[in-house]
């Protein structure tokens, strides 16, 4: 596809743009804090957080994410549901008009880095319209020591106006919302939603697409390290305890979230962390409790008018409350957020049919396959219409941010995990002994339990044995964990019960693997059952 002329110098105009407008550059949290409650953009909480609120869009509005269709992508990025192609003179239309929009406004801009390795790290610009915007930005990236901040040259560039309304007729849009990423212009443009989080995840698409292409492995997961310098990773959607088994207080946190896997080892993309604050209590969850202080964010948590206390139980606006922080408000983050290659990598998945082990051993060729699927499962009552358990497979653990095919991802992940020698593990943190409404969760301490001894190497000197309905490697024992506990099947007081339901879930996975190029020895490492 041949890329047209340009019809716009962006560079050129956003340098106009900041020439002419109040521009408040690289300010620190406490005067970010005092901007944003002086323009009533939000209130302090007892805690000392900034609390703000983003109205209509309380979390990302995926359908309306764009990356801009021309030569660099056209060939490259797996066009379809996910990513949705925008035309180039569209884009260029609309940046002329939000450029036009925040003249003479008061703007903020931060200069940041993505990328805790500064081999590989992104300088990026951000500009913003809300002071508590820039507050959150300040505090999710990684921010430049005053030395850097000299020879800092963004080499993307995020401009977000909240209030610029698209109108879809007009301007190509779905609706009033836009998140585009244009690479020719090196621009992420972001209207009509105050939705924080639209940054950070629009800048790990950014870092998904470019990074492989220097042989590095972006991933979706969290990272920590232990003692004896051995990181481990966690990859799991929402709700399989990605962040509560990575937080784990005998290691060190690395991130909670965005990583690359390079030759050099295992690096942070962001200098924050956006935790989920639903039912947050500081009993359960004391580090994330601890990191909700001055200089965090809260975004659309409700707090008493009168006291200005906090109320995580209080979900009216919505389930999606969220607190970014950075990621040294964590007591003993690892800083800079790098560390070595890891030896073991685990895969949680909440499989609420409860037929799936506890934990298991994966080869390669099966880790590669799991990482394609990215399976965990929703449960009744999360999602109108849900009145049974469904499966909710997500490539890659993160098929919204992944802009390449999803063979380009696996392929870095099964030769990460060869060249490295690491294990994989797959590790259901859902239900044991039947479904969703029959079985019963998985305990936490015996998969922290789990968890602690396949990091530690404990778990390599048990016997193991064939799991025959899904060709999983699976202990018979582990320390700290009762034998019958390890079983899937026999945990089922119906055991035709349990291969029927193992059947229908295996059958789902083969569905579901249909769409992928994959080689076949990893299309056969696929569970083997087929429905009855």
């Amino acid at each position: 596809m041949s890329q047209a002329l340009p019809v716009i110098d962006s560079v050129a105009a956003l340098e106009v743009l900041l020439k002419s407008s109040p521009v408040h550059r690289n300010l620190h949290s406490g005067i970010l804090v005092e901007h944003a409650i002086r323009r009533g953009e939000g209130h302090l909480a007892d805690n000392g957080a900034l609390v703000a609120y983003t109205g209509k869009f309380t979390g990302r509005t995926p359908k309306d994410k764009y990356t801009v269709k021309d030569s660099i992508t056209a060939d490259l990025v797996n066009w379809g549901d996910t990513n949705h192609a925008f035309e180039p003179d569209k884009f260029d239309a609309l940046f002329e008009r939000v450029v036009a929009f925040l003249r003479g406004r008061d703007l903020y801009v931060q200069d940041l880095f993505a990328g805790a390795d500064s081999k590989y790290r992104m300088p990026i610009r951000v500009i913003n319209q809300y002071a508590w915007h820039n507050l959150f930005v300040r505090a999710l990236f990684v921010r430049p020591t005053t030395e850097e901040l000299k020879t800092h040259h963004a080499e993307f560039t995020i401009i977000s106006a909240p209030e610029f309304q698209a109108d879809p007729q007009r301007d190509g849009t779905r609706s009033e919302a836009f998140i585009i990423v244009n690479f020719t212009r090196k621009i992420v443009l972001i209207g009509g939603t105050k939705y924080a989080g639209e940054m950070k995840k629009s800048i790990f698409g950014v870092m998904n697409f470019l990074l492989p292409q220097k042989d590095v492995f972006p991933m979706h997961c969290s990272a920590n390290v232990g003692k004896q310098a051995e990181t481990a990773l966690f990859f799991g959607l929402s709700g399989t305890g990605k962040t509560t088994l990575s937080a784990d207080p005998e290691r060190l946190l690395i991130g909670d979230d965005e990583h690359g896997w390079s030759a050099n080892g295992i690096f942070n993309f962001e200098g924050g962390c956006y935790a989920k604050c639903v039912k947050l209590s500081q009993e359960n969850e004391p580090q994330i409790w601890n990191a909700i202080r001055f200089g965090s964010v809260l975004e659309n948590v409700i707090f008493d008018a009168e006291t200005r206390v906090p109320d995580y139980d209080d979900v009216s606006l919505t389930e999606n409350t969220r607190c970014a922080y950075p990621v040294d408000y964590i007591d003993g983050a690892v800083i800079p957020g790098i560390g070595g290659h890891p030896p073991n990598v685990i895969f949680l998945t909440a499989d609420a049919f409860g037929v799936l082990p506890p934990i298991s051993k994966l080869s390669t060729d099966q880790a590669m396959y799991h990482f394609l699927s990215g399976y965990t499962a929703k449960v009744a009552g999360t999602e109108a219409g849900i009145n049974e358990p469904q499966p909710n497979f997500s490539t890659c653990f993160g098929a919204p941010f992944m802009s390449l095919r999803p063979k380009v991802y696996a392929e870095l992940l099964g030769r990460r995990l060869q060249e490295h020698k690491a294990q994989c593990w797959l590790v259901n943190t859902g239900w044991f002994g039947g479904p969703y409404g029959v079985g019963k969760r998985m305990k936490l301490a015996y998969t922290r339990a789990m968890v602690r001894a396949a990091i530690d190497g404990s778990l390599n000197k048990v016997e193991f044995e064939t799991d025959p309905a899904f060709g999983f490697t699976v202990p018979k024992t582990a320390p700290g964990v009762p034998a019958e506990f390890l079983n899937a099947r026999n945990a089922w007081p119906d055991r035709d019960a349990y291969d029927r339901s193992a059947a229908d879930l295996s059958a789902r996975f083969a569905k579901n693997f249909e769409k992928f190029e994959a080689p076949e020895s990893v299309r056969a490492a696929g569970p083997g059952l087929k429905k009855k």
